[in-house]
């Protein structure tokens, strides 16, 4: 299993390649960026990547939604190119709320949504035609960029449907609010079983933690800032399958013997990564982002 670390974007572009930098150096696997309503992902790949060489990049996630799947692919593997094949492209459909509020589109069958999405997006992203009239989408075209080749692609995913789907069409799967119980009882036996036949799929597992001397305080902190996260349907069925009351429940805090043997806990789980999400003080943040990348470090020997 390799470490990654998930980026908050809602800085300016200095400060997030000053960040990247930070943790190319640390030693971590792979950055991530997510869709929060600040930078494009795709975008700040290609801006990030231009400065930063060597260290690979993730989006967690793109949302499907608003974007036409030829678009995506469009945009995707144009951030391939400039990144010289650094690329992971992560997608997900989002959640209702936010798809009705913030865009005005009707939630309605989000699973057939994102296997419609795929039957266009999978063969876009490889350079093929794509003449396709399914359910909930239309597309016909290619998507033709000099030099590039298709990057891994990867489907957030929670219930049973999109874990299929994961396997079945995509190269893996990124979860987030999900314990090491629940991935290896749910989440990464449906994906590998959906997967049979095909290249072993990626299992990237998105944890909030922090090394501290004060895991209440941390917990309390969790809860707070991420409590909307459990009134989603989706994150609440995964915290509920496993007897979970809040996101708070799934922090990792403590020291650092706690830390690594939770992360181990993860790995034998069968995550294939760990994508921290560090939180606290500044000092804390700190401590938290050069343990992990020691650990990192530990498990790539």
């Amino acid at each position: 299993m390799q470490i990654g670390i998930w980026i908050e974007d809602g800085a300016p572009l200095t400060q997030i390649v000053a960040d990247v930098e930070d943790a190319a150096r640390l030693g971590f696997a792979r950055v991530w960026f997510g869709d929060i309503g600040t930078w494009n992902p795709l975008t700040l790949v290609t801006a990030v990547g231009a400065r930063v060489p060597g260290i690979p990049f993730g989006t967690a996630v793109c949302v499907t939604w608003p974007q036409h799947p030829l678009a995506l692919a469009t945009q995707a593997v144009s951030t391939q190119a400039a990144v010289d094949g650094r690329l992971t492209l992560g997608i997900g459909p989002s959640h209702q709320v936010i798809v009705e509020r913030k865009w005005g589109y009707r939630w309605e069958r989000p699973g057939r949504h994102v296997e419609d999405y795929l039957t266009v997006l999978v063969p876009a992203l490889a350079g093929a035609p794509v003449d396709v009239r399914t359910e909930t989408v239309a597309a016909s075209g290619t998507v033709s960029v000099p030099g590039a080749v298709p990057p891994p692609l990867l489907v957030a995913a929670h219930g049973p449907r999109l874990l299929r789907l994961a396997g079945e069409r995509a190269d893996g799967v990124i979860t987030t609010w999900t314990g090491a119980r629940g991935l290896a009882e749910h989440v990464v036996p449906a994906v590998t079983a959906a997967a049979a036949g095909r290249p072993a799929p990626q299992v990237v597992v998105g944890v909030v933690a922090t090394l501290t001397h004060d895991p209440d305080a941390a917990r309390a902190y969790v809860a707070e800032r991420f409590a909307p996260a459990a009134g989603l349907p989706s994150y609440r069925r995964t915290l509920d399958r496993e007897g979970l009351a809040d996101p708070a429940d799934t922090l990792l805090a403590g020291d650092e013997a706690a830390l690594e043997k939770a992360v181990r806990r993860y790995a034998d789980a069968g995550a294939t990564e760990f994508e921290l999400c560090a939180v606290g003080p500044a000092p804390e943040r700190r401590r938290t982002l050069e343990f992990f990348g020691d650990l990192a470090g530990q498990l790539r020997a």
